[in-house]
């Protein structure tokens, strides 16, 4: 087996370096924004995540199945995570007249309320890690390089999120 260093292999130790600091920062990004979301805002960050993606959407409301591309929850840990959110009331499930099978998940008025309470904290947690981190032009290059990656690799969201 060839070592790994050798000049041969240099573009896969790149792009392993690339996924592997990707994730890295994601799940430091994670452990940074989540406790405080939960211990202000009382949202774990599954919930957090379901409730931005629903804020965002226009309406207020995404059906399940697009609702689960876009988070990394599996079809039955989404179902969970809604049905929880539903008994809090910040969450309701509509039914889908265009597909009896199908379900949207809404955001309720307590569920917007509580969304900008946690978009404050959030916001103040994202400025204390990422002032000075990277300047503007270098936040947009990785916004527009994260967009490509995510549209390559899970071309469901992107659709959604266009």
């Amino acid at each position: 087996m060839e070592p790994v260093g050798t000049p041969e292999r240099a573009s896969e130790i790149d792009r392993i370096t690339l996924v592997g600091l990707v994730f890295e920062a994601a799940s430091g990004l994670r452990r940074a924004v989540g406790p405080p979301l939960e211990r202000q805002c009382e949202l774990a960050g599954q919930e957090f995540e379901i409730l931005i993606r629903l804020a965002r959407t226009s309406g207020g409301r995404l059906r399940m199945s697009d609702l689960a591309a876009q988070t990394a929850l599996t079809p039955s840990g989404l179902t969970r995570a809604v049905d929880r959110l539903s008994e809090a009331g910040l969450v309701s499930r509509q039914a889908c007249p265009e597909d009896r099978r199908g379900a949207f998940a809404a955001l309720t008025d307590a569920g917007e309320t509580r969304m900008r309470q946690a978009l404050d904290v959030h916001r103040a947690q994202l400025a204390e890690l990422l002032d000075g981190a990277l300047d503007p032009d270098e936040e947009l290059a990785v916004v527009a390089a994260l967009r490509k990656l995510r549209d390559r690799v899970n071309p469901e969201a992107a659709i959604l999120t266009a």
